[in-house]
């Protein structure tokens, strides 16, 4: 078969701003962080093969821009703040110590199930037995728990096995959310936006207005990330009340130990305390040891669920992921006994409630205002509103920008406002003026950052309060004169559109 004089078409594109709009803002459109988040998400590929969109959360891209900035070479001078992680030092008082050299088994060396080594499965069934199953005639068994190498992983495998349905989820949530409802095309994602007015926060009515519209599988973190507002009983009951027989719920619990709303008494938050019973109830819990046990660095975590549910998860690993490590289970066991782990349950939410106050305190000195409503209750995030800041660094974005050049790291809000298909221009997002700010580092890194943070703020306040007038007195000349050349002196074609005022000197940056 000869291709000789066939002619094959390729498709041109110009690069665009957005999926449906250019940028309406002059200081959106002069920023450089806006190009070049909106290049990353659209335009032309250079590599026909490839979709680097797909290659990044959020904190992924926000920690690349600062490499670009010097991060990678002197991670120590900088704060970051954008990193989902807690400290992982033994300096926490009350904390007991990680190990710091594994015992490797014969076991260790060779491959393990992908549902994960039964031991590890024992001993998560007896944890949550002992934390949230007390007294209840139905309870888990190693059966009903899946280790899996990660969170991340977790909610993939879960993907994977859903049937053929609509799947809701809340506007904002967790980043990486975004590709685990974009890889498969077995269930239909619909995104449900919270209120703001309300700290975001997830009302039973709205799961039933989301379950009346047809959705069957409902997805959200609790403990929220980013927002650190937690749902918490009697409302997580009615919830799942509500589910129940009617859809699945998945619940990321990873924050479930950053919970102060019960005097740091070392009560873990789980959905596991209102399951009537633990194979027909459709509730899948997700956990490990990265957050509340502060080793991120394991990647290992578990599934707990119907037994139904789990062996298909625990299959679905051999293709996937090939299963968690089998020496760091083996390391985790000792540290999940019920006893234990409340004692460290009780030391850690004293410790990150004094660190959250700290940083609650330090930003209303620089300037933020807080409400009832968006102060966290749990987590270890801050959902910073900048709508009260000068305009140039009023958004995520250009705050984030602002922020790297005093070497401080955040993440941008818009990467929270979940949009896995693309079908919506998220520069109209009502994340696009928050950051989300983690207090989960050292004090020593929380200190340096906050002091950044007060540099920007500061030097942008100066700028405006300079240069802002100035510039105010430019535009209602030019708007008077436009006014003057629109008035109709006799039939004609219409006035030309008014020229721009005079540039203001934009903020040099400072170190």
């Amino acid at each position: 078969m000869s291709f000789s004089g066939r002619k094959f078409s390729v498709s041109q594109r110009s690069r665009r701003f957005s999926t449906n709009k250019e940028p309406t803002s002059g200081n959106e459109l002069n920023s450089k962080i806006h190009r070049q988040f909106r290049a990353a998400h659209e335009g032309h590929r250079a590599h026909a093969g490839l979709d680097p969109t797909r290659a990044s959360t959020g904190v992924v891209w926000t920690t690349e821009r600062a490499y670009e900035h010097g991060f990678l070479d002197d991670p120590d001078s900088w704060a970051n703040l954008g990193q989902g992680a807690p400290e992982v030092d033994d300096d926490i008082e009350g904390s007991f110590k990680r190990p710091k050299t594994i015992d490797v088994s014969m076991n260790g060396r060779e491959y393990g199930p992908t549902a994960g080594i039964k031991p590890m499965r024992e001993a998560v069934a007896k944890l949550y037995n002992a934390h949230h199953r007390k007294g209840k005639s139905s309870q888990y068994t190693w059966e009903n728990v899946c280790i899996v190498p990660g969170g991340r992983a977790g909610l993939i495998r879960i993907a994977a096995v859903l049937n053929n349905a609509y799947l809701g989820f809340f506007i904002p949530d967790y980043t990486a959310y975004n590709e685990m409802l974009s890889l498969f095309r077995n269930f239909a994602a619909i995104p449900s936006p919270l209120s703001e007015a309300d700290g975001y926060h997830i009302h039973p009515d709205k799961i039933s207005d989301e379950i009346a519209r047809g959705t069957s599988v409902i997805l959200t973190s609790n403990p929220r990330n980013p927002t650190g507002q937690v749902v918490a009983n009697p409302e997580l009951k009615e919830i799942q009340d509500i589910c129940r027989d009617r859809a699945t719920l998945i619940m990321d619990e990873f924050y479930g130990g950053y919970n102060y709303t019960s005097g740091c008494d070392g009560t873990t938050v789980s959905a596991a305390d209102n399951i009537e019973d633990v194979d027909e109830d459709d509730v899948l819990l997700i956990d490990g040891m990265t957050k509340r046990f502060r080793l991120p660095g394991w990647r290992i975590a578990w599934i707990v669920g119907p037994k139904a549910f789990i062996k298909a998860i625990g299959s679905c690993g051999s293709y996937l992921d090939g299963g968690a490590n089998v020496p760091f289970q083996e390391a985790s066991i000792p540290m999940l006994e019920p006893d234990r782990v409340l004692k460290e349950m009780q030391a850690l939410q004293k410790h990150f409630l004094a660190k959250r106050n700290w940083v609650l305190n330090r930003l209303e000195e620089i300037g933020f205002k807080f409400s009832k409503s968006n102060i966290p209750d749990s987590t270890f995030y801050i959902w910073l509103d900048l709508s009260g800041l000068p305009e140039t660094i009023s958004d995520g974005l250009n705050f984030f920008q602002a922020c790297l050049e005093e070497k401080v790291i955040v993440v941008p809000g818009i990467f929270f406002d979940l949009n896995p298909a693309k079908r919506r221009d998220l520069f109209d997002s009502p994340c696009h003026h928050f950051v989300r700010l983690s207090y989960g580092p050292k004090m020593e890194v929380l200190k340096m950052g906050l002091d950044g943070i007060e540099r920007v703020v500061k030097k942008h306040q100066e700028y405006e309060a300079k240069y802002g007038e100035k510039a105010q007195q430019a535009a209602e000349a030019a708007s008077k004169k436009q006014a003057a050349q629109q008035t109709p002196k006799s039939p004609g074609p219409k006035s030309p559109l008014k020229s721009p005022g005079p540039k203001s000197p934009k903020p040099q940056s400072g170190k």
